[in-house]
C-alpha cells in the first residue's frame, strides 16, 4: 500500500482515480480548490484538502503535508479553448512547475503528470498528417494551441526537474486519450457535452479527435502499473493511455480519409476495430492494456427493456 497525492482529484478523471486507487487499499490525498462533487473523497482512505495549486508556496506546503509516496498531477484546464488562450497556458504551465517542482522538492520519490494526445497537432488549421498511423510516442509533437502546448510544457517540465534533481527521485507522463468516465456509459455528458451514442451515431463529434478514447478507470489501471516500475524506467518516460478500439462503428481507414484530407494512404491500414493511436509501449513496458471498450460498456449500461435493446451496438 502507499500513499498518492492526486492533484485534480475532483475532476471527471480525478475522481474515479481517486476512487480506483483507493479501492485498491492505497491512502489518497486529493489536493484541488474545487470540493468533491460526490461522495468518493469522504470514502475510507481518501482526505480531500482544498488547496489552490497555482500559488507556489501553497501547493509545496500541501505536498510537504502529504507525506507521499507518489504524486498524480491531473490538475489543469482540461478543455481546449475553454478560457482564453493566455489563461490557459499560464494556469497550466504554473500548476505543472509548482506541483511537479514543489513535489520534487519535498522528497516525494513518484512523480507522474498528465499530458494529452493533443500535443501532436492533430486539427491544425493549416492542416495536420502524422507520417504514419497509428499515432505513437516516436510521433512528433506539433502543437498548434494554448492547451496542447501547456501539456508538450509538462512533459519538458519533468524531463528538466529529472536532469536536476536526484535520481531517486522518478519522473513519467501519460496521454490519455479521450476521457469517458462511467457514468458517461450510462448517458451523462463527455467532455464535450455529447453522450457517447451520440458520438458513434455522427462521426464528426469524434473525428477532431480522430476518434480517440478510453475509459477512466483503464487509466487508473495503467497508473497502478506505472507506479511500482517507475525506478525501473528510463527518466521522463511518456506513455500513450488508449483504450483498443476506435470510437466509431466504422473502420477508421474508412472514416479518416473523409475528415482528414490526403490521409487515404496513411489509414489504410487502420482496419477493423483498429484506433488511431496506439498504447503499445505501455504494454510492452509495463504490461498494461485496456480492458474496456464502448462495444461493451455501453452494452452493459443500456436499459432492458425491449424498445432500448434496437439502440445497444453489436
Amino acid at each position: 500500500m502507499s500513499r498518492i497525492v492526486v492533484t485534480g482529484g475532483s475532476g471527471r478523471l480525478g475522481r474515479t482515480v481517486v476512487a480506483g486507487l483507493a479501492a485498491a487499499g492505497h491512502e489518497v490525498v486529493s489536493l484541488d480548490r474545487a470540493r468533491p462533487i460526490d461522495t468518493t473523497p469522504s470514502a475510507e482512505g481518501v482526505t480531500h484538502v482544498d488547496v489552490d495549486l497555482t500559488d507556489a508556496d501553497a501547493a509545496r506546503h500541501a505536498l510537504a503535508a502529504a507525506r507521499a509516496d507518489a504524486v498524480i498531477h491531473l490538475a489543469a484546464i482540461a478543455v481546449p479553448f475553454s478560457a482564453p488562450e493566455d489563461v490557459i497556458l499560464r494556469t497550466n504551465t504554473t500548476l505543472a512547475l509548482n506541483v511537479l517542482g514543489g513535489a520534487a522538492g519535498v522528497g516525494i520519490r513518484r512523480i507522474v503528470t498528465a499530458s494529452s494526445p493533443t500535443v501532436l497537432g492533430y486539427g491544425a488549421p493549416n492542416g495536420w498528417l502524422p507520417d504514419r498511423f497509428p499515432l505513437d510516442e516516436t510521433t512528433p509533437a506539433r502543437p498548434w494551441n494554448a492547451y496542447a502546448l501547456s501539456k508538450l510544457v509538462a512533459e519538458q517540465t519533468i524531463a528538466m526537474l529529472a536532469r536536476e534533481v536526484s535520481p531517486d527521485i522518478r519522473f513519467a507522463a501519460f496521454r490519455p486519450c479521450y476521457v469517458i468516465a462511467p457514468e458517461e456509459w450510462r448517458g451523462a455528458p463527455t467532455q464535450q457535452g455529447n453522450t457517447v451514442a451520440e458520438r458513434l451515431d455522427d462521426p464528426a463529434l469524434s473525428a477532431p479527435a480522430l476518434f480517440n478514447y478510453v475509459d477512466a478507470r483503464d487509466v487508473t489501471g495503467f497508473l497502478e502499473a506505472l507506479l511500482p516500475a517507475m525506478g525501473d524506467l528510463p527518466p521522463a518516460e511518456v506513455f500513450f493511455v488508449g483504450a483498443a478500439d476506435a470510437l466509431a462503428r466504422d473502420p477508421l481507414a474508412e472514416l479518416l480519409p473523409r475528415f482528414l484530407p490526403g490521409s487515404d494512404a496513411l489509414a489504410a491500414d487502420l482496419t477493423g476495430t483498429t484506433p488511431a493511436f496506439s498504447s503499445a509501449k505501455a504494454e510492452r513496458m509495463l504490461g498494461w492494456s485496456p480492458t474496456r471498450s464502448w462495444r461493451s460498456e455501453l452494452a452493459a449500461s443500456a436499459p432492458s427493456s425491449p424498445a432500448s435493446r434496437k439502440d445497444v451496438p453489436a
